[in-house]
This record gives C-alpha cells, sequence and structure tokens, in this order.
C-alpha cells in the first residue's frame, strides 16, 4: 500500500518510517511542504502526518482513498496547535496522545484513539515529549491494521479544549532561558496559567 509520510527529521519521525518500512509498506517520506502535484504524482492510498509542520490543503487531505490521519502529542481537544507538551502543564489541561483524520480545522478531525499519559515529580519537558512520542507510536501501530483496511474509528472530538499558536510561546521563554527543554515541568506548571485570561475565548 502506498504510504505519504510527512513529518520533521527526528528520531520519532524516522521510527515511525521504519515500522511502516517494517510493514512492506510503499513509503514516500516527505519533510517539505505538500501540494495537490505531490499527491498526485504519488497517488498515495493513505497520508499520515507525523510532527508535520505545515498545514495541508484541503485536496490534499482529501486525496487519499483511506483518509489522511495525524499523530498529535495532545488529548484533543486540549492544546490543538503548537507546543502542546509545554501548555498542557502551564495550564493544567489533560496530557496524552492523540490520533485523528485531518479535516479544516486545527487538529479538530474525528478521533481514532487517544490514551492519558501521566508523568511523575521528576519528569523535565524532555522526558515527558520522549514518553509522549513513545506512546503515540505505540497507538500509530496498534491502529494500523484497522487504519489501512479503512476500518478505523472515526470519533467526533468532545466541544471545547485549547488552540495555541507558536507565537503564543514567546511570552513564556524565560521559563526554559536556563534549562531548555529540560526544564522540569513542575516548574511549567508553577505558571498556573489561565488560558482564557491569555487568550480570550478563542478554543
Amino acid at each position: 500500500m502506498k504510504v505519504l509520510l510527512l513529518g520533521s527529521e527526528s528520531p520519532a519521525w524516522d521510527a515511525v518510517r521504519a515500522f511502516l518500512d517494517c510493514a512492506e509498506e510503499d513509503v514516500r517520506a516527505w519533510t517539505e511542504r505538500a501540494s495537490l502535484d505531490l499527491v498526485r504524482d504519488f497517488s498515495p492510498d493513505i497520508i499520515v502526518s507525523y510532527s508535520f509542520r505545515w498545514l495541508l490543503p484541503e485536496g490534499v487531505f482529501t486525496f487519499p482513498r483511506l483518509g489522511t490521519v495525524n499523530a498529535h502529542i495532545s488529548y484533543l481537544p486540549w492544546n490543538r496547535g503548537a507546543d502542546p507538551n509545554f501548555w498542557s502543564h502551564a495550564e493544567g489541561t489533560p496530557t496524552g496522545v492523540s490520533l485523528h483524520y485531518i479535516d479544516k480545522g486545527i487538529d479538530t478531525g474525528a478521533l481514532v484513539a487517544q490514551e492519558v499519559v501521566g508523568f511523575g515529580e521528576d519528569d523535565t519537558l524532555r522526558t515527558s515529549y520522549d514518553t509522549l512520542h513513545a506512546r503515540m507510536r505505540a497507538l500509530l501501530e496498534t491502529w494500523w491494521p484497522a487504519l489501512r483496511a479503512g476500518q478505523a474509528p472515526r470519533m467526533t472530538q468532545e466541544p471545547g479544549g485549547t488552540l495555541h499558536f507558536r507565537k503564543d510561546l514567546e511570552p513564556f521563554r524565560h521559563v526554559l532561558a536556563r534549562r531548555g527543554w529540560h526544564t522540569p515541568i513542575r516548574e511549567v506548571a508553577a505558571l498556573a496559567l489561565d488560558h482564557d485570561a491569555i487568550h480570550g475565548e478563542r478554543r
């Protein structure tokens, strides 16, 4: 089966590619913007988005016969968009991973599956990030047979949740100034941010 794997170069993305290769799928890996010409040329049966930085045009995500699936390291509908691991701790919202179909919104598409992931007192942004990616890959591997057979669930997301953009993190960069992504999540949680106070009613 033809799989277009979209993402950014990283060990986590490489692991997803290795899994698909081992499953003997015909994989085309892509890290640049995805265009309609790209999908027409490769004609994938399914698109898998894993840590992909760009939004997809509707003509792209609706092209494959089995749809386009995104792996997102948050417990949707919480922390849609950018930097979900930071915001889940900073705003005290649920932490986890979600596998969902892509639609016109930002991480708003129907869910295939999701899982709550908890962390300990000694976890940092780096260790929690790595744990989330490990659980995300496991979720994708578990549901891959159903996805490739066109039999995966499509569950509507709960209403509400939160949405963040990359620029939203800038006022809080000082929290990461000394230790960066090795900052303990307890220090991020100490911000105890109120999403509505910062971003208004944006959901």
